[in-house]
């Protein structure tokens, strides 16, 4: 039973991936259309052509390897300064610009003069090259959105789910009381697991984050109001200073790190808790944030993931995760012993979590991705601008085909990311917890 769900998990992911895929270039293919552009071929995939359909002035098809997908588009680049499609040069780099070039025409037709791409404004071509990647955030926003608002996340909540007896720095590695140690203000003001704490020194409290700001702001005195068997008590606890976990400007704990500040003694009870559509927005927020760090941070994990792959290091659990990744995860969540909606839930959450990625990848400014296209086209704007502005003549389209040994040598660094990371995937994987 654990093999056929963790190949249901992986086949679904599969599928999810397609769908992600197909949505992206949707967005490029709907746009360029949108602007006159011809798109001969729209593809989910790479290699074989395993079915394919024409419909107008486009072939739409699926291939055979499921890592990715295209559609092309007429007239990508400029010509060149001689005004011709093709050229042959003996430097390689040359070469690797004309072949660029030539690909972008191998298609034209009588009659494309006016559908190229690099002949529309670019702030078209910007939106053309930007709705592939926003179609992935779309995606992954209305599925965050939905499972948020629809099942929500384990949250903790103001409800007491037991009670320290002692005081322990949460910086010592033990859960039990020693001899010496002092009773917690918790224990020795009544406070009992299943109460519920509505309001701290008189004001209410309506989540554990307002709470647990109030109780590591107070030393000494103070009144806590609870709810027990349908009544309020007032309990009077003398709140004591303590090591407690350090929290960041979001109020997640930081792992390892500890600062002084009141305690009172007590755990916390964890819920699934559904969240508003502000409150889903701002984790969303929050999430992209994380996700713009995270891929910035990227080249300095790449010892770590050379070591969890070729050496003995731990693989982190933050660390880059691919498509394999993804899918063996897929299938963890699938095994895992939790009601059939969690289940749902945390698999929607990873292709989520994927399409943000895609998001936030495509978007960086380098060639091949899209947000290379994207900064190309803004370069075009902005020196076109300065030459109306300085009364120069206009300097006419940025031929990024001149960018393609770069993008060849970008891609290069990518391709050896992505088979460590594959490699990493299989020796050494990502396991959920």
């Amino acid at each position: 039973m654990t093999v056929l769900l963790t190949i249901l998990g992986i086949a679904l992911f599969a599928v999810g991936l397609l769908i992600s895929i197909a949505w992206h270039e949707l967005g490029h293919l709907s746009t360029a259309k949108l602007f006159g552009i011809r798109v001969p071929q729209y593809m989910v995939g790479f290699g074989p052509t395993l079915w394919s359909r024409r419909k107008g002035d486009t072939e739409y098809g699926i291939k055979a390897i499921p890592m990715g997908g295209y559609i092309r588009m007429i007239g990508m680049f400029p010509p060149g300064e001689d005004g011709r499609v093709e050229a042959r040069s003996t430097s390689p780099w040359r070469g690797m610009i004309e072949d660029a070039r030539s690909a972008a025409y191998e298609e034209l037709q009588p009659g494309d003069e006016k559908r190229l791409f690099y002949t529309r404004k670019p702030w078209k071509r910007v939106i053309v090259m930007f709705a592939g990647p926003f179609m992935n955030l779309v995606l992954a926003a209305a599925i965050f959105l939905g499972v948020a608002m629809s099942f929500g996340f384990a949250t903790q909540t103001t409800e007491v789910a037991g009670v320290q007896k002692c005081v322990i720095a949460q910086s010592e590695e033990r859960d039990t009381c020693a001899k010496g140690d002092r009773e917690s203000p918790a224990h020795a003001a009544g406070l009992r697991a299943g109460d519920r704490i509505v309001a701290f020194d008189g004001e209410p409290v309506a989540d554990w984050a307002a709470l647990s700001t109030r109780i590591r702001d107070t030393i000494g005195p103070a009144t806590v109001t609870v709810e027990r068997d349908g009544r309020q008590l007032v309990l009077h606890p003398v709140l004591e200073k303590n090591m407690v976990v350090k929290k960041d400007a979001d109020g997640e704990a930081i792992p390892g790190e500890y600062v002084p500040a009141g305690y009172l003694g007590f755990a916390a009870k964890t819920e699934i808790v559904p969240l508003t559509f502000g409150q889903s927005v701002e984790r969303m927020g929050g999430m992209i944030e994380d996700g713009a760090h995270a891929v910035v941070a990227l080249p300095g994990k790449i010892p770590d993931l050379w070591d969890a792959t070729f050496g003995d290091g731990e693989r982190k659990a933050d660390s880059p995760v691919g498509i394999v990744g993804a899918a063996r995860i897929s299938g963890e969540v699938m095994n895992l012993d939790v009601p059939t909606q969690n289940i749902v839930a945390s698999f929607l959450l990873v292709l989520a979590t994927f399409n943000l990625s895609l998001f936030l990848f495509n978007m960086l400014p380098l060639l091949p991705l899209d947000g290379g296209h994207i900064a190309g086209a803004l370069w075009e704007s902005a020196r076109r601008h300065l030459a109306r502005l300085f009364r120069r003549p206009d300097p006419g389209p940025f031929d990024v085909a001149k960018l393609m040994p770069v993008a060849y040598v970008v891609a290069g660094i990518f391709i050896c990311f992505t088979v460590l990371v594959l490699l990493a995937d299989i020796v050494n994987p990502v396991k959920i917890s």
